[in-house]
């Protein structure tokens, strides 16, 4: 069976009975049907902040077309930690203890663009997996609306009269749509004569990508939420001054924006086929922003649960880096470990395999597929390198796919003990949590005592600034040699020092094939230099933005979209979302 059909075939529990089992009280839930429900956090148990649940991240070598699994294995593992907690063998340390998973939610964009749904996979999923990947709980509609609620105030105030003399051609706000659409890139708005607006150029991101689901990912609550709407920059006045979000109107424009999001604001419950809740909530991509779910959800996780298992976007020099120096900080919570997820498929055609060989196994190439294994394995060395340089322990998961030789397996695993480097192959699309078994204790193994501080530290410290954050992502985390910046990104470097922007975090903006600014470049490459071409500030977000190589902020959708495989029968059956 597929993931869809393995989906269908499950019998979910009512989300009342997930949601008593996790310790959310009755009157905290909003039920969305009888598997879904959102949960007001003010209704909760206050809990004992001094012994709130520890956060591990899951996070990946460089994403490849050959796969990786690191949702999948997110749900799996657990799935895993929570039978691990119930086994008759359980560590002492873990005997009774409880697990739930913090994911994003799915965008739009990749389920019908490239990549399908975003759920997990076999029978490591959380369900009811089609409501979840196509239109949920409305969040990102709601984002998107007062995103675009934002965006029509600003025309509406340059058509009455612009009385804070906001110049047009600063306005660098984009309007959002959840879709994959190159077309929309670039616009013209406003044409048609004196009634119908402003003319001016303009555009639209991906809602995934906007400042505004930024903040809503990284607001601790309702009125944090709106403090960091207010402080988002719109525009520029004709002598050159910020105009922000709280400049509009009255009582500024965030008012009216939270009341699109205030119920948008609460994490969403469902629970895995292992029966584990799960809050799935928020979803900013990795590659062009900050990449993992939101701070409300894996806060209000760690109130239920001894350990929250979350994950973040694409590659661990990506989301996994923006997680450790960006979200943990923001949210409070250090990591307690990380779990790097591998593949043997990936890491060959990291080393030079072609991905139409890599399912052809003979005797004769045998030994060819361990030398591209060994090659390859480079790339998993440096995340494993990187993630062990923020003082948290690492565990490696190897997401076994039904190709893997057993002498691959074992070559990989092999590779890992010698680094001492704890390390076990994870089967969870076929077998969920009984196959993240042997992952849960190592992770288990490592995990620090609780109340006990797991070593973990920023890359960065509070003082450098924008330009050295981004020179030690580049070499620290990348292994390139150094930054250059074009001359448009050095003018507004230039702009940042003189307003006092400085030292603000940097959420790098990048391909995620690679650890270079070209996908192209596969492996674990050195000595090469990242051009930076535009610096975006994100004061909501409290961070900027740095945009490198050919990285868009509106995807377009590729040669055969995962939407031409869908559709619907008489009965309302989808098929085709995998």
């Amino acid at each position: 069976m597929n993931d869809a059909e393995i989906s269908a075939a499950a019998t979910l529990e009512p989300v009342a009975d997930v949601a008593h089992r996790a310790g959310i009280p009755a009157d905290a839930l909003i039920p969305y049907g009888r598997h879904m429900a959102k949960v007001d956090t003010t209704r909760l148990p206050p809990g004992d902040p001094g012994r709130a649940g520890r956060v591990v991240l899951v996070t990946g070598i460089s994403p490849t077309p050959a796969g990786e699994g690191k949702s999948t294995v997110t749900v799996g593992l657990t799935d895993g930690l929570n039978l691990l907690a119930r086994a008759d063998d359980a560590p002492v340390t873990w005997a009774g203890k409880t697990a739930l998973a913090a994911l994003r939610e799915p965008s739009l964009g990749p389920v019908f663009g490239m990549k399908g749904g975003a759920t997990g996979g076999g029978y490591a999923q959380v369900v009811p997996m089609e409501n979840i990947n196509l239109h949920f709980t409305g969040d990102f509609h709601a984002i998107t609306s007062a995103h675009n609620l934002l965006c029509a105030l600003v025309d509406n105030h340059l058509h009455r009269g612009n009385e804070l003399r906001i110049d047009p051609r600063t306005i660098t706000l984009k309007r959002a749509l959840d879709t994959n659409d190159r077309s929309l890139r670039q616009t013209v708005i406003g044409l048609g004569g004196r009634t119908e607006g402003v003319p001016r150029e303009n555009g639209f991101e991906i809602t995934v990508a906007t400042e505004t689901m930024a903040v809503f990912c990284l607001a601790t609550g309702l009125e944090d939420l709106k403090e960091r709407l207010s402080r988002i920059i719109i525009g520029r006045t004709t002598d050159r001054q910020p105009v922000t979000v709280g400049d509009l109107g009255l009582h500024g424009a965030q008012g009216a924006m939270a009341v699109l999001l205030k119920d948008a604001l609460k994490p969403n419950l469902v629970q895995t086929l292992g029966g584990s809740a799960a809050f799935v909530h928020g979803g900013p991509f990795a590659n062009i922003a900050h990449g993992a779910n939101s701070i409300t959800a894996t806060n209000t996780a760690r109130r239920l649960a001894d350990v929250v298992v979350t994950e973040a976007g694409f590659g661990a020099d990506l989301g996994g880096q923006k997680f450790m120096d960006i979200t943990a900080v923001a949210g409070g919570f250090p990591p307690a470990a990380s779990v790097i997820v591998a593949t043997v498929r990936a890491l060959k055609l990291n080393g030079g395999m072609e991905l139409a060989d890599l399912d052809h196994h003979t005797a004769d190439s045998e030994r060819h597929h361990l030398e591209a294994l060994e090659a390859g394995v480079a790339n998993l060395a440096r995340h494993i390198r990187n993630m062990a340089a923020y003082g948290v322990p690492v565990v490696v998961a190897v997401n076994r796919f039904p190709q893997d030789t057993q002498a691959e397996l074992d070559w990989l695993t092999g590779w890992c003990a010698r680094r001492s480097v704890p390390a076990a192959v994870a089967e969870v699309w076929a077998r969920g949590g009984a196959g993240a078994l042997e992952v849960a204790r190592r992770l288990v193994e490592v995990l620090p005592a609780e109340g006990e501080d797991s070593g973990w530290r920023s890359l960065w410290t509070q003082d450098m600034t924008v330009a050295e954050r981004i020179e030690a992502v580049v070499t620290q985390i990348y292994g390139g040699a150094g930054v250059e910046y074009t001359a448009g990104a050095r003018a507004q470097l230039d702009q940042l020092v003189a307003e006092g922007w400085d030292h603000l975090p940097v959420c790098m903006a990048k391909t995620q094939y690679s650890f270079t600014d070209d996908p192209a470049v596969l492996g674990a490459p050195e000595d090469f230099t990242v051009i930076v071409r535009e610096l975006a500030l994100r004061p909501g977000a409290g961070f900027v933005v740095a945009l490198t190589g050919s990285v868009m902020t509106m995807p377009g959708l590729p040669r055969t979209p995962a939407a031409d495989s869908m559709d619907v029968d008489a009965d309302g059956h989808v098929t085709g979302l995998f």
